[in-house]
């Protein structure tokens, strides 16, 4: 308890010692006990009666009797006495007649509990030690002597090139031209061949065997190519076969033989698949998808760009937030220092010293959050930008140097939104799905139709072989049985039986392997075909259900274009909305921080002339702290909300000179 001594010396109203000094508290005195220190003079004196407060009807009645200072103990509050007894006779009036209209009533008694809560005692009075030495103020991982400079353009240039959520949009791209060169692959031709040998031992069940047991051996090897038409939706495929053929008949006259043969067969639908069909289906979606994965790289290039503009603002307010900090603390120990000068002097009290500890104290742990979050923006933009966790830029400092008074673009509402519409690639992949979704009705619209198809063929053959010297068993008996006739003929005097005409065989079939290939390509013994293959499914229920889900799935697709519409509209109306407001904020900040910087210069003033207290110079130097923040906050969101509109409009690439390519 400080007790009060009157000094017949002159003493300042501020050195703490005289009666009226507001380091001390106001004395009130009450009855006998004059030396009872109480509440001070400004605050509500309710006394308790019995462990209980009085209700305000019960101290308008008069429960409980008031005391009030004397102006001899209200010291420098003399000047406003008579505002104060107004003011306190005003009181007294307004809660006579608040308690005179209301009945006091009895409020309801909460049921007691059965069983109490029972409430831990857990590290009680803990106090940690107020003099361990304060730790250094580092950056954990950076060297903060090896500084890199960067501007926002060489941070967005760095983002897009390793930024890993762009190496895989990146790749994305690159996937769907692989799909796209893929789906192409069903129009590519297959070629396909086998060789073999087989020997057939077959016993003779006719006299026109030629052997009582016949055995043929034959090397076959054939080959087809076989493909799609890339126009119309025909089919094609060509058969080649060759055949070395020997046999131990007794009737073959080439052997062995070489018979070989080429042949055409084309497919063409007159109905289903001539216009559209599934391969060309694919090639389409396929390209659409390429186009798909190029808006959505440029999409998320712009997400890239936006989140590289907000962290970098982010970190400019953070560094600039770190060095207010420092300077607030830089104040606030010379503000100590000043103090203690004047405690020695005697024109303040003691308890003015550890005030200004305390603002010194909490300005060491506003200073410290600061570096933390300094730490926080850097590693988060470092994280868009840095090629990988071994990247030599995770332990330097990087400097912005970008200038934040940018310039505020001037567009209406109307542009605004025109624009986005343009350029906002959600819209162009909503495009692309709906015309995916065509490409779909149109291919099962497609299958509902009947299968019609023309077919046509036309083969060559040939063939070559060794002759036969050996003679024929038929032509044999037969010469011999026309010779005895023609010469019982002769004896009877009747004509000779004439020589029966006889197939001669070409001359062009004596040869070998290459002479049947001869007589293949010469188109001397060719054949055709023409007709129609018609296939008519009963109840064609597949085709029906996938051209239903494919309209159903066209008029989804409008329902959420519309509805994405919607929401870009919201967001550019909110962008706008956003800047506006964030520029207002800034020029009530910027006057906010002038006007925080005049009092606290003013509050020095006056303390130093004895008119202030340590309590508002503390209370004005925080303000303004507080101030060069909110105005420096204000300035980062303004540009952050440039931003923002940048890519509520879609026009992030545009406006930060970014052409974006697919390396």
């Amino acid at each position: 308890m400080i007790e009060s001594k009157f000094l017949s010396a002159q003493t300042s109203p501020r050195s703490g010692l005289a009666e009226n000094s507001p380091a001390l508290q106001c004395w009130v005195l009450s009855g006998k006990n004059e030396d009872e220190p109480v509440k001070r003079a400004t605050e509500d004196l309710v006394r308790s009666v019995n462990g209980q407060r009085l209700s305000p009807a019960a101290r308008a009645q008069g429960g409980e009797k008031r005391f009030f200072p004397s102006d001899k103990s209200l010291g420098y509050f003399r000047s406003s006495a008579a505002r104060t007894m107004m003011l306190l006779t005003a009181s007294l009036f307004l809660t006579a007649t608040l308690a005179a209209g209301q009945t006091p009533s009895q409020s309801p008694t909460p049921a007691a509990s059965s069983q109490e809560i029972k409430v831990p005692s857990v590290v009680a009075d803990y106090r940690a030690d107020t003099k361990s030495p304060m730790p250094s103020l580092m950056r954990v991982g950076v060297d903060a002597n090896d500084q890199q400079p960067m501007s926002l353009r060489e941070a967005i240039a760095m983002a897009l090139q390793n930024n890993k959520d762009i190496e895989i949009a990146r790749d994305n791209v690159k996937i769907a031209e692989f799909d796209l060169l893929t789906v192409h692959g069903a129009y590519d031709p297959k070629l396909s061949a086998q060789n073999y040998f087989e020997r057939i031992k077959t016993p003779a069940t006719s006299v026109l065997s030629g052997a009582s047991k016949l055995e043929t051996d034959d090397v076959t090897a054939t080959a087809r190519i076989e493909g799609l038409a890339p126009k119309y939706g025909g089919s094609y495929h060509v058969d080649f076969s060759s055949i070395r053929l020997t046999s131990n008949s007794a009737f073959n006259v080439l052997n062995p033989s070489y018979p070989t043969a080429l042949t055409f067969t084309y497919a063409q639908p007159l109905v289903r698949g001539l216009r559209f069909d599934s391969p060309r289906r694919q090639i389409e979606v396929a390209k659409k998808n390429l186009s798909l994965t190029d808006a959505q790289f440029r999409q998320r290039a712009i997400e890239v760009i936006t989140n590289v503009q907000r962290s970098y603002w982010d970190l400019v307010f953070a560094l600039r937030n770190l060095q207010i900090q420092r300077d607030s603390l830089t104040d606030a120990r010379s503000q100590l220092e000043h103090n203690r000068r004047m405690v020695a002097e005697g024109s303040l009290a003691p308890i003015d010293v550890v005030a200004a500890e305390t603002q010194v104290a909490n300005f060491e742990q506003a200073e410290f959050i600061a570096l933390e979050d300094v730490n926080r923006t850097e590693n988060n933009l470092k994280n868009m930008i840095a090629e990988n966790q071994k990247s030599k830029l995770w332990d330097t400092a990087l400097i912005p140097t970008d200038q934040v008074d940018l310039t505020l673009p001037n567009v209406s509402l109307t542009d605004a939104m025109a624009g986005a519409m343009q350029n906002r690639q959600e819209l162009r992949q909503s495009d692309l799905a709906r015309e995916i979704n065509l490409l779909d009705q149109k291919l099962y619209r497609d299958q509902t139709k009947p299968e019609i198809d023309l077919v046509g063929s036309y083969g060559v053959t040939g063939n070559a072989g060794t002759q036969v010297t050996t003679t024929n068993p038929l032509s044999a008996s037969n010469d011999q049985l026309r010779a005895r006739v023609n010469d019982l003929s002769v004896l009877s005097g009747l004509q000779p039986l004439p020589v029966p005409p006889t197939a001669a065989i070409l001359p062009d079939l004596f040869g070998g392997y290459f002479q049947s290939l001869s007589n293949l390509g010469s188109n001397q013994f060719n054949n055709f075909r023409v007709g129609v293959s018609v296939s008519l499914p009963l109840h064609n229920r597949t085709a029906e259900g996938q051209l239903g889900h494919a309209l159903v799935a066209g008029k989804q697709i409008a329902t959420q274009r519309q509805q994405l519409e919607q929401l870009i509209q919201v967001e550019v109306r909110n962008a706008l909305q956003t800047m506006s407001t964030a520029e207002a904020r800034l020029r009530s900040a910027a006057v906010a921080r002038s006007t925080a910087e005049q009092q606290y210069a003013s509050e020095k003033r006056k303390l130093d002339a004895g008119q202030s207290t340590v309590f508002l110079v503390l209370e004005r130097q925080t303000a303004l702290a507080t101030a060069k923040g909110n105005e420096l906050r204000a300035q980062t969101d303004l540009n952050k909300a440039i931003a923002e509109l940048q890519r509520a409009t879609g026009n992030s690439l545009a406006a930060n000179n970014v052409t974006v390519g697919v390396r």
